[in-house]
This record gives structure tokens, C-alpha cells and sequence, in this order.
């Protein structure tokens, strides 16, 4: 079982960002011939097939591929086929490029969380030193209470002693 801080504790050097960086510049370049931005109207018009019409247009494929004498000749099945192929290799990518932002995001929760874990840890420890009169604290201790605004979205900040 974990613990409840340093759930990752894994970082990626500055060699790892550079290669990411680089790997993402080399992806947008590779890609963009073939890139398209669509208008929000454009993205209504041509939409997306569902899975039911996926099936439909791998049928008329396979047709196609296995019998062409029965496929129509106003259809440019040249172009049908490269259409074919490019959008299962683009589902391919898709997935794999989702794979990926699942990883990372993942793993960011688990650095989001020690942040804010350790930032608990800090402010207790300055609303303890306000409490005190330790110098420079009580500032602090104003500047962070800020966060603790008690409403129906915020998190309750730990227990502290008022100073």
C-alpha cells in the first residue's frame, strides 16, 4: 500500500524533458500535412461516424477487397482505400498518443497531491509559528488563511491554533 506522501517519486531529468520536447516537435512535424483545423460548423457538418457506421464502411472494405467486381465504379476506391488506411493508422496514433496523456496525467495527480500535501504541512506549521510570534510568520499565515475560506467548494484547512 502507498503512503499517503511521495506517492511519485520519480522525476524526469532535464536530458528526459529535452527528449519528450524534441519527440513532440519531431510528432507536430511528421503530422502537419496532414493536419486540419475544423470550425466548429465544419465539425458539425462532417461530424464523426459512430461505431455502427465504422462497421458499415470496414464491410463495404472488405467487399471491396475481396470482390471488387461488385463494388461501384463512381466510388474512387483508390482514394477509398488511402481514406481507409489513413484513418486506422490516425486511430492507432489516437490511442497510443491517449495511453500516453492517461500516463501523464496520472502521474501528475500523484505530484499534485505531495505538492498540496506538503503545502498542508508548511501552513500548519506556520499557523503553529504565527501562534508563537516567530517573525515573518504571522504575514504568512494571512497570505495562506486566504485559501481556507470556508464555502461549499473549498477544502477545510487543517487545525490550526489561531494566533
Amino acid at each position: 500500500m502507498m503512503g499517503l506522501t511521495n506517492l511519485n517519486a520519480f522525476h524526469l531529468s532535464s536530458t528526459q524533458i529535452t527528449a519528450a520536447n524534441d519527440a513532440i516537435s519531431s510528432l507536430e512535424t511528421a503530422i502537419k500535412d496532414i493536419t486540419v483545423n475544423l470550425s466548429t460548423e465544419d465539425r458539425k457538418r462532417y461530424g464523426s461516424i459512430n461505431e455502427q457506421n465504422k462497421l458499415f464502411v470496414n464491410k463495404v472494405n472488405d467487399f471491396y477487397q475481396s470482390q471488387p467486381a461488385l463494388s461501384s465504379p463512381e466510388v474512387d476506391w483508390e482514394e477509398f482505400t488511402k481514406d481507409h488506411s489513413s484513418r486506422k493508422t490516425m486511430e492507432a496514433l489516437i490511442s497510443r498518443l491517449e495511453s500516453i496523456i492517461t500516463r501523464l496525467n496520472n502521474a501528475k495527480t500523484l505530484h499534485d497531491y505531495d505538492n498540496y500535501q506538503a503545502a498542508l504541512v508548511d501552513y500548519s506549521y506556520t499557523t503553529y509559528k504565527a501562534g508563537t510570534s516567530a517573525p515573518g510568520f504571522e504575514d504568512k499565515y494571512k497570505e495562506l488563511k486566504q485559501f481556507f475560506v470556508k464555502n461549499s467548494t473549498s477544502t477545510a484547512p487543517p487545525t490550526e491554533n489561531k494566533p
